[in-house]
C-alpha cells in the first residue's frame, strides 16, 4: 500500500470465533542501520500511516516497524467486526512476534516501542507483563488512554454495569460514539493535514461495543492499580482537552478524545522511571499536531532516547521531520481564538512511584473508590 522503502510482514494468528486471524507488521528500513528499532502501535479508530514518524527515527539510523493489530487497518478481513477483542492480552502474541521479528529475524539490539491512545495502554500492559524478558529497552506513550473521558459516575459506576454486559454480549453495540470533531481536525478532506483511509479511520469511528469496552476498563484498572515497568518511560500529550461535540477551531491545538489529566495523574502508577512531557497546542495524536507543535514533539522524544537509550542521532542536523511521503499535507492548522502555542513542554520532568507495586495497588484500589474525579 505504501510502496517502497516500506515492506510488510503478515503474521499468522489462527482463527477466532470470527475466522482466520491475522496481525501485520510494516517494515521502513534505515539506510545507515544502527542495530536499534522502534515498534509503533496505533490507537483504537486507526492503523499506520504516520510514514513521517518513520522518516524521523529511520534518518537517525532507527528501523521503523508499524503493526497494524488484529482487526485493524492491513489486518480487518471481511466478516470480522474491526477493532473488536476481548481483553487487552489478546494482542500480545503479535507483539511477541513482532519482536522477535525485530530482535531475533532481523538482529536488533535495542527495541524502542511506542503507542499512541489504546495502543499506549496495550503497550504498557504487554510491556509490564514481558518486564522479566528484556524484550523492550524503553516505552514511548503518545496521549495513552488511561481513562474513559466521561465523568465519574459514567467512568465507575456505569462502566462497571456495562463491563458485566460485556461478558454476557461482547458484539452488544453501546450508544457511545467518537463524534466527528477530531477526525474533522485531522483529515485533508474536511480541515486537517492529513489524507487517510477513511474505510479503515472512519471520520465517526466504529461502533463501541460492550466486549471492547469490558476488554478497556478491565485493563485500565490493572493499570492504575500499578504497573512495574522496569524500562524508561517518557509520556507524551497535549496541555487541555477539547470536550465539545460539535467544530470549533479550539480543536486544532487540544487533545479532542481524552482527558490528558488522566494521562497525567497515572503516570506514576507505570513504573519507577517516568518522564513527562506536555506539548501546549498538541492534538491526540501529537505526531499529527500542526507543524511547529510535532517538530517540538520529535525533538523531544529524539532527547529522550539519546538520554535513556544511548541512541544518538547519526542523520544531519537538518533533517526535516515534517517530511511525510505517502501523506498530503493540506497547510497549517488554523488559529484558534485564545489559545497560543507556547514553549515545547510546559512539563519535562522525571516522576517515579515509592514502594513495591503491591502497595501501590491497594492504595490506587482505594483512591478509585473514594475519588469521584479519580
Amino acid at each position: 500500500m505504501l510502496g517502497p522503502p516500506y515492506e510488510r510482514q503478515t503474521i499468522d494468528l489462527g482463527t477466532d470465533d470470527e475466522g482466520p486471524v491475522v496481525a501485520t507488521v510494516v517494515r521502513r528500513r534505515a539506510e545507515r542501520p544502527t542495530g536499534r528499532a522502534v515498534l509503533y502501535v496505533h490507537g483504537f479508530v486507526d492503523y499506520f500511516f504516520q510514514t513521517h514518524l518513520a522518516d524521523f527515527f529511520a534518518e537517525r539510523g532507527w528501523d521503523f516497524y508499524a503493526l497494524d493489530l488484529r482487526k485493524y487497518g492491513r489486518s480487518l478481513l471481511p466478516g470480522q467486526t474491526p477493532n473488536f477483542c476481548r481483553d487487552i492480552s489478546d494482542y500480545f502474541p503479535e507483539l511477541d512476534a513482532a519482536a522477535e521479528i525485530i530482535r531475533k529475524d532481523d538482529g536488533h539490539d535495542t527495541l524502542l516501542a511506542m503507542g499512541h491512545s489504546t495502543g499506549g495502554l496495550i503497550l504498557s500492559l504487554w510491556a509490564d507483563a514481558r518486564r522479566d524478558s528484556g524484550t523492550v529497552d524503553g516505552l514511548v506513550l503518545n496521549s495513552p488512554f488511561f481513562d474513559l473521558n466521561a465523568p465519574w459516575a459514567v467512568r465507575r459506576p456505569l462502566a462497571a454495569a456495562v463491563a458485566r454486559l460485556g461478558r454476557r454480549a461482547p458484539h452488544r453495540i453501546l450508544p457511545f460514539g467518537l463524534g466527528t470533531v477530531y477526525g474533522e481536525s485531522l483529515h485533508a478532506d474536511h480541515r486537517g493535514e492529513w489524507t487517510y483511509d477513511l474505510a479503515w479511520k472512519p471520520l465517526a469511528g466504529f461502533p463501541v461495543r460492550a466486549g471492547w469496552l469490558n476488554a478497556i476498563r478491565t485493563g485500565q484498572r490493572r493499570l492504575r492499580a500499578g504497573l512495574d515497568i522496569q524500562v524508561p518511560v517518557l509520556l507524551a500529550c497535549s496541555t487541555r482537552s477539547f470536550r465539545g461535540t460539535r467544530w470549533h477551531d479550539n480543536a486544532t491545538l487540544a487533545d479532542a478524545v481524552l482527558d490528558v489529566e488522566h494521562m497525567v495523574r497515572y503516570a506514576p502508577r507505570l513504573g519507577r522511571h517516568v518522564t513527562l512531557a506536555r506539548f501546549d497546542g498538541g492534538l491526540h495524536d501529537l505526531t499529527l499536531s500542526g507543524p511547529a507543535v510535532r517538530k517540538k514533539v520529535f525533538d523531544e522524544v529524539g532527547r529522550w532516547a539519546e538520554a535513556f537509550l544511548a541512541a544518538g542521532p547519526t542523520a544531519p542536523a537538518t533533517a526535516d521531520p515534517d517530511t511525510a511521503a505517502h501523506i498530503t499535507p493540506a497547510g497549517p492548522a488554523p488559529a484558534s481564538p485564545g489559545l497560543t502555542a507556547q514553549s515545547p513542554t510546559d512539563v519535562d520532568s522525571t516522576v517515579g512511584t515509592a514502594g513495591p507495586p503491591e502497595s501501590r495497588r491497594a492504595a490506587a484500589d482505594a483512591a478509585d473508590a473514594a475519588t469521584p474525579g479519580g
